[in-house]
């Protein structure tokens, strides 16, 4: 790979990161302090990339993954369930519904994205192995 495609590669991810920064200090709806954001990692090896979304109280049911034109959405809803005769007294952990999306680097073989949930943490990894571009969303079942 030439230095100019790293470069490239490189500038494309930082124009990625940028513009999910832009969107999320922008859109409606996250100041509210009871909007559920996931706090996510991205792991990148030489082999393959690993993202980590920290989902507590959630179950793999509730949870949605697609994959189209090289952007993977991870989105769900936390809610909260009262039974017959309980009132909330105390709110501090969030809920709602939510939307993550990360960019996809061209160099991941879109066929191989796996994901498990364990322990309240979603785990997607990314295989780099490939050049494929499908056209139509794929969905990620969850493990």
């Amino acid at each position: 790979m030439s230095n100019f495609s790293i470069d490239l590669e490189k500038q494309l991810s930082k124009l990625g990161k940028d513009i999910q920064q832009f969107v999320e200090r922008t859109v409606p709806g996250q100041a509210d302090s009871s909007y559920f954001n996931p706090s996510s990692d991205v792991i990148e090896s030489e082999d393959m990339y690993t993202i980590l979304l920290d989902l507590p109280g959630m179950s793999k049911k509730e949870v949605k993954i697609t994959l189209k034109h090289h952007v993977l959405t991870v989105s769900g809803e936390r809610e909260l369930y009262l039974e017959d005769g309980e009132t909330l007294v105390r709110h501090e952990r969030k809920q709602g519904a939510f939307s993550k999306a990360f960019a996809v680097p061209e160099q991941v073989d879109e066929s191989s994205v796996s994901a498990s949930f364990s322990n309240g943490v979603l785990k997607i990894t990314l295989k780099k192995t490939g050049m494929e571009d499908d056209s139509e969303a794929t969905s990620i079942p969850i493990k």
